[in-house]
């Protein structure tokens, strides 16, 4: 009986520290700053990612000056690549007018390739639109 015990909580704490050890899945990650937006405008970007992988795009923003990004990217291919997150993560600096970062998380679903586009403006009537324009393609192995 109590070999059995001891037997059990060995294989426990084995499977334990297999689980530990496996391999966290870490998000592909592609991050546009505002000096890279002040020096085009218009960002293009290229990322492999494999399937069932997360993908972050994180992008300049300051929504004090009037300007954000669409909520929702326009993804090409939904069959590819799907979002499933979007938030604005406030500066860290106390800086009046200090920009932050607007993230948004994708899942990949299947092999193939997809489009997403993003545009920063402002989004009432007669608001610029289009001040900055962000293109990624994702080629999903």
């Amino acid at each position: 009986m109590k070999g059995k015990l001891i037997l059990m909580c060995a294989v426990g704490i084995i499977s334990l520290c297999l689980v530990a050890c496996a391999p966290q899945q870490v998000p592909v990650s592609v991050d546009v700053s505002c000096d890279d937006f002040a020096a085009s405008g218009n960002i293009t970007e290229e990322v492999e990612v494999g399937v069932g992988e997360l993908l972050t795009v994180t992008l300049c923003s300051n929504p004090t000056t009037g300007f954000e990004w669409s909520s929702e990217a326009q993804i090409s291919d939904q069959a590819v690549l799907q979002q499933t997150d979007h938030k604005f993560v406030a500066p860290e600096s106390d800086l009046v007018g200090a920009p932050g970062e607007e993230v948004w998380t994708f899942k990949t679903l299947q092999q193939g390739a997809s489009n997403v586009s993003m545009e920063y403006g402002r989004p009432w009537e007669g608001g610029e639109k289009a001040a900055w324009t962000f293109v990624l393609t994702v080629d999903v192995k």
